[in-house]
């Protein structure tokens, strides 16, 4: 008939017309066996396996390195944690010829040190970062880039000479503003005459110089952090009618909230365990530096590298055991930081 159109076989008249074939028939029992998902197997080349062996040999290589290290400073510091005992924790003087020797003054200053370059350092690190990787033209970028990862490789001893002879005659005038209107808040307090000495050593100054080393490595990472944000939740922002600041708010800045802290904290290990720029900078007192402008402050890095060069046998053990507990301090620090960012790339949640 015209017009008529020829119905399509299904799959019954597929089987009898012998195209398809025949549905298989049940085992005896009735039921199909379970399914389960089969490995897949590939044999490894020779150079694959010669990869795998050197990076397990440079992984378990590093673990041993820091583990001889920990035993090193263990014994050298056996004695003088032996013979001091917890006072060692709790004495704030650092007499050789009487042989005391405690750390209760120089690692609270350290970590003051620390906590005022990472105030300074994190906003600036954060407003690079966001500003590179959200806001910068590709060609900035780049330049940007490779200006933060050559301030990462700055020698440590250019920022404490630049911070000695460039910063410090500076921000004095600064400072002595601060403490002469601000000197009722405790910290900001200067006792004594206000006179340009008062301040040139403190450990204001000392962040402020430390903070410079700090940013590079909050920058870097907070930014790698970032650029990670799914491409999707940047979409619907601005699907929704947010800006580019909108966005940044709602989706980037969420996503590294982790790697914002772990990059935070691996800040405050670098700047723990600083040593020339500090020494070069601070005045070598064993006194805990409650007020941050004053000439007053020493961490455990810049103490050992001061004293080292005089030590006796009593004071090299009490340096070694200073030294060891800085190295736990910074691997406890840098560890949990580690696992906070890699969670934070793994994955993250936005709001």
């Amino acid at each position: 008939m015209t017009g008529a159109s020829i119905p399509a076989p299904d799959a019954h008249d597929s089987i009898a017309l012998g195209r398809l074939p025949a549905p298989a028939e049940p085992p005896a029992g009735g039921d199909w066996p379970e399914d389960r998902p089969r490995r897949i197997v590939t044999p490894r080349s020779a150079a694959d396996r010669v990869f795998r062996g050197v990076l397990r040999c440079a992984g378990v290589a590093v673990l041993v390195i820091t583990g001889l290290i920990a035993l090193f400073l263990i014994l050298r510091a056996g004695g003088a944690l032996r013979k001091a005992g917890p006072s060692f924790f709790t004495t704030q003087s650092w007499i050789p010829a009487a042989n005391r020797f405690g750390i209760a003054a120089v690692l609270p200053d350290g970590a003051i040190i620390a906590i005022i370059a990472l105030a300074i350092a994190v906003p600036v690190a954060l407003g690079t970062a966001v500003f590179i990787s959200e806001y910068a033209p590709v060609r900035l970028r780049r330049t940007l880039i490779a200006v933060v990862d050559l301030m990462a490789a700055v020698p440590s001893i250019i920022y404490g000479l630049w911070g000695v002879f460039f910063l410090q005659p500076r921000v004095i005038g600064s400072i002595r503003w601060v403490a002469e209107n601000l000197g009722f808040i405790p910290v900001f307090r200067v006792r004594g005459e206000h006179t340009s000495s008062s301040f040139t050593t403190s450990t204001f100054i000392a962040g402020l110089v430390v903070s410079l080393m700090v940013i590079p490595i909050i920058a870097s990472i907070c930014r790698e952090v970032f650029s990670q944000a799914p491409v999707g939740e940047r979409e619907a922002a601005y699907a929704l009618g947010a800006n580019r600041w909108g966005m940044v708010r709602t989706v980037v800045l969420p996503y590294g909230r982790g790697g914002i802290i772990g990059a935070t904290m691996l800040g405050f290990g670098r700047a723990m365990g600083e040593t020339i720029a500090i020494a070069l900078i601070v005045s070598p007192t064993y006194l805990l530096a409650t007020h941050i402008f004053e000439n007053s402050g020493m961490s455990i890095a810049a103490l050992i590298a001061l004293r080292y060069q005089e030590s006796t046998p009593e004071m090299l053990s009490a340096l070694m055991a200073a030294g060891l507990v800085l190295f736990l301090i910074t691997l406890l620090v840098n560890a949990l930081a580690s696992i906070v960012v890699s969670r934070s790339r793994s994955g993250a949640e936005t709001e």
